[in-house]
């Protein structure tokens, strides 16, 4: 074409030209449909699994640990439905008339305990080195999917925003797995430790019955979630690592708890190897999950394109005597729940409940609650 040409020998350029860009937007459209096509066909596969992970449903799940022991009571004991409302802490028939059911609203000290839960939580993850972070609630569907997080379908426990590609997060993990999205991070990056709150809604599809009633099974709550990238050769570690943080919390407000290495039947599409905490809960009869750990290695690294670049010696080209960089790799995500408050708020007020209808509040939350030590009967 910059050539001198006759008119008709650059008429028929110009239209083979425009014939190559049509072909290609045509291409570009069935690629985006086939990468579409593949992502779907993808969520169908689920993660390798652990060789450790036992094989079957949610009861062949393996004890791992058990900590501390159930509370002696001298006193009939109550759940804390009624210790709530005694001490005039949520109201659920407000929220029904106002939201609907499976939401509550916090009152007076419960307020206050739920911040001191937050903040006591960030300050303690801050110590052994996570950064700390609070995130967007709303995010696109595709990063929903690329978690391995189904936003679509009868069950699923995603909030969906109507005639829009967004949803509400069910876990502060979709939008922290999100930060480095399409990204080639350095080895001496690594690890890259996250502690995050956020609000999390979920449609709770198919829960029902007394085992989900009060503030066990609600559509939205306050979270704070560990999240982890580093090499693949390190996540068995980091995954110790975080149910040790998470075991070392539960600790120390003194609450009775174990672990277990989740079932193959249990596990999320993105897990590798899931463990979790249920804390005994007097009040409800049962242990109830209060926290989970799982290493999802490169599942959802791949999806959402999160690599690291070895920071060995660049290769050399003997052909051209040229230098070219290490091959890229696929980081390892984990996450891990610090603190679940709603779950947390149930352990605390059914297990320092007192005779006489106050509940005790643990030391190493005093501090955040301006020192108050005893949530007490509202004189009437």
């Amino acid at each position: 074409m910059k050539g001198k040409l006759e008119p008709s020998e650059r008429q028929k350029l110009i239209e083979e030209g425009k014939n190559l860009k049509e072909g290609l937007m045509t291409l570009e459209e069935d690629l985006i449909k086939l990468r579409d096509e593949l992502q779907l066909e993808a969520q169908c596969i689920p993660n390798m699994t652990h060789p450790d992970v036992p094989i079957g449903g949610e009861c062949s799940s393996k004890l791992r640990n058990m900590v501390g022991s159930r509370r002696e009571f001298d006193f009939p004991i109550k759940d804390h439905l009624q210790i709530g409302k005694e001490l005039d802490l949520f109201d659920f028939d407000a929220a029904a008339e106002v939201s609907g059911s499976k939401f509550y609203y916090l009152k007076n000290e419960a307020v206050l305990l739920e911040m001191a839960l937050v903040n006591w939580t960030l300050t303690e993850v801050m110590k052994r080195g996570f950064t700390p972070l609070t995130t967007p609630e709303i995010v696109r569907s595709s990063v929903v999917e690329k978690c391995g997080f189904q936003p679509r379908g009868e069950n699923t426990q995603v909030y969906s925003i109507e005639d829009s590609d967004q949803c509400l997060i069910g876990t502060a993990e979709i939008p922290v797995g999100g930060i480095h999205m399409d990204s080639i991070l350095s080895e001496t990056s690594l690890p890259l430790k996250y502690v995050a709150f956020s609000h999390c809604f979920r449609t709770e599809a198919g829960a029902a019955g007394t085992a989900t009633r009060g503030l066990y099974r609600v559509h939205q709550f306050s979270k704070v979630e560990m999240f982890i990238l580093c090499r693949s050769e390190d996540s068995d570690m980091y995954h110790e690592e975080l149910i040790k943080i998470e075991e070392d919390l539960f600790s120390s407000l003194g609450l009775h708890y174990k672990t277990l290495d989740m079932a193959t039947g249990d596990l999320g599409a993105p897990a590798y190897r899931k463990i979790d905490v249920e804390a005994w809960m007097p009040g409800l009869e049962r242990y109830g999950e209060i926290s989970s750990a799982s290493n999802c290695t490169d599942y959802q690294s791949r999806r959402l394109g999160i690599r690291y670049r070895p920071s060995e010696s660049p290769l050399t080209n003997s052909k051209k005597g040229k230098a070219s960089l290490a091959t890229t790799k696929f980081v390892h995500t984990l996450n891990a729940t610090a603190c679940a408050v709603p779950r947390m708020l149930v352990c605390l007020l059914e297990n320092f409940q007192q005779e006489d209808g106050s509940v005790i509040i643990p030391n190493p939350l005093r501090p955040f609650m301006g020192g108050i030590e005893l949530i007490s009967p509202k004189s009437r």
